[in-house]
């Protein structure tokens, strides 16, 4: 079944790799630079137990920390990068990004976190790993090549009608002279527009803050005051309106909702399972 699902995903935009045992995704529009260690994590290779199985990477909900802290040295492992300094994100659905310097290594992991409230990370710091959470909302991935620059944001409805790809533009660009249309974007798995059920209020907030664009391109009218929405297509929308080229993004059609057996779904377990994770590194012989 596992090696359906693997042959499956090979046509949704992403790569389906395994090292040291672990199954993870990864984005081919990223792999090809060779600038970056990147991923996206699955239910698979871990060794957390019962509703966190396997390779859950909350410490959070009630998982064993000691298999949390495996489950990371595994992906570690399997991305080439070093766990201790990986920096995760404190997220609570907001637009707030931070950047990630030298002295952040290893928080969330090593390091009590001392900040709350990011839901986006940036960095130009080679070997740093920034790390993101998920169980249905959209990760966003950033490269810059030309200023040698990443960031990784997580994107909820709450998020993606705020321009959260916007926002992480607009702070790289502060931070390290990052041009939109230099950089590399990526949408990556999460809930698809056929699964994720809003009702009018959250629709209306879409009809207002994409007012300049024909709101139907993603939300579908159920009736009863429900609708049907497209999270990838309104990140998308965001990121073209930022300035990144057509060209440059790189849209999965990988539902987390779809593939349950394989990923973390909020909506189809509720608060009854892990988190999955996305990675994404400067590598360090990339330094200039």
């Amino acid at each position: 079944m596992e090696d359906m699902w693997k042959r499956s995903v090979q046509v949704m935009n992403m790569d389906y790799k395994t090292a040291e045992k672990v199954p993870y995704l990864s984005f081919p529009l990223l792999e090809k630079t060779g600038l970056v260690n990147q991923g996206f994590s699955t239910k698979l290779g871990g060794v957390s137990q019962g509703k966190f199985a396997t390779m859950n990477f909350t410490f959070t909900r009630g998982d064993n920390p000691d298999h949390v802290l495996e489950n990371y040295r595994r992906m570690g492992k399997a991305l080439e990068v070093d766990v201790e300094r990986m920096v995760l994100s404190y997220q609570t659905h907001t637009t707030n990004v931070r950047l990630v310097t030298e002295e952040d290594a290893g928080k969330g992991i090593v390091k009590e976190r001392d900040y709350k409230d990011v839901d986006g990370l940036i960095t130009n710091v080679p070997g740093i790993t920034l790390v993101t959470f998920y169980a249905d909302c959209v990760p966003l991935y950033f490269l810059d090549p030309v200023h040698l620059a990443v960031g990784l944001s997580h994107s909820g409805w709450r998020g993606t009608v705020r321009q959260m790809g916007k926002i992480t533009l607009d702070k790289m660009r502060e931070a390290f002279g990052t041009r939109a249309e230099d950089v590399l974007a990526c949408i990556g798995p999460s809930i698809c527009r056929e699964c994720y059920e809003v009702g009018s209020e959250v629709a209306l907030e879409f009809m207002e803050g994409y007012d300049r664009i024909n709101w139907n391109s993603i939300l579908t009218e159920k009736g009863n005051g429900k609708y049907l929405l497209d999270l990838w297509r309104a990140n998308e929308i965001v990121l073209l309106d930022a300035g990144v080229r057509q060209e440059n993004i790189q849209v999965t059609d990988i539902c987390t909702h779809c593939n349950s057996d394989y990923l973390f779904s909020h909506r189809r377990t509720g608060n009854e399972r892990g988190n999955l994770a996305a990675f994404l590194g400067i590598r360090e012989k990339s330094s200039l």
